[in-house]
């Protein structure tokens, strides 16, 4: 049985203030069924990753830069994170292929660069609403998937998050159907390129308005193996029924 994932991505949220929330989710999960990864803004990356030493949740990044250094003012390169305790990085996440014109080379790059300094990959993938209407979404899919996705990727080392954009900060989530149709075909391709041993171990995320009011039944869903949760996973409050949700279909 693959371990299920809990991975709150809190984008730029937060200041030091904010960590006593995540201490307060350490204290309510000491012993969890399933992992837990925040992924707090990079200036809070090294106090998070102390906050949390020798507890039960683990800190990751929302960004890197492909290079290991060099002149690239204002960016961050993988070892970096490595250096900070944190153990995954967020990479292609819809905002950021929107925002920075983030193309799937550029996120395979930096997928390349996180697993060469011995972090997880957490590669995100996605359709627009246009896309979906058109009934391009099982195309657009295998596209960014196969893009994104370096040969490096192995069950321990990557994480795929399927984030439609339509349903991110929206409140509006795909059907149970279109969610387990997606997923299957992630799987199915997965294992095509990298073998079924392979496939079977990388952990498929859903993302997307997950809240504690759907997120069982997301959870419930074939081959979803957690969530990428956004602005739910800013409380303890609200996270902490979610990772109890996926605790229950553990």
């Amino acid at each position: 049985m693959v371990r299920k994932l809990a991975a709150g991505n809190w984008k730029m949220n937060g200041t030091r203030a904010a960590l006593a929330e995540l201490q307060t989710l350490a204290q309510a999960h000491d012993s969890p069924s399933v992992d837990i990864l925040i992924c707090p803004p990079a200036p809070l990356l090294f106090s998070a990753a102390e906050m949390v030493k020798g507890q039960a949740i683990d800190i990751g990044a929302q960004d890197c830069h492909p290079a290991a250094s060099g002149a690239h003012t204002g960016d961050i390169a993988a070892p970096m994170i490595a250096d900070c305790g944190a153990t995954a990085v967020i990479l292609g996440h819809s905002e950021r292929r929107e925002d920075h014109n983030e193309t799937d080379d550029l996120v395979r790059a930096k997928a390349t660069a996180a697993h060469a300094a011995g972090l997880t990959a957490i590669i995100c993938i996605g359709e627009t609403l246009a896309q979906r209407d058109a009934g391009q979404t099982l195309g657009v899919i295998a596209a960014q998937l196969e893009g994104s996705t370096p040969d490096s990727a192995k069950a321990d080392n990557t994480v795929i998050a399927y984030e439609p954009v339509w349903a991110i900060g929206t409140g509006k989530v795909p059907s149970l159907e279109q969610i387990g149709e997606v997923h299957d075909f992630m799987r199915q391709s997965l294992s095509k390129r990298f073998g079924t041993d392979t496939a079977k171990g990388v952990r498929l995320l859903y993302g997307g308005s997950v809240k504690p009011a759907n997120a069982a039944q997301i959870f419930a869903v074939d081959n979803v193996d957690g969530a990428l949760v956004g602005g739910a996973s800013l409380s303890e409050g609200d996270f902490t029924p979610i990772i109890k949700a996926l605790s229950d279909n553990s």
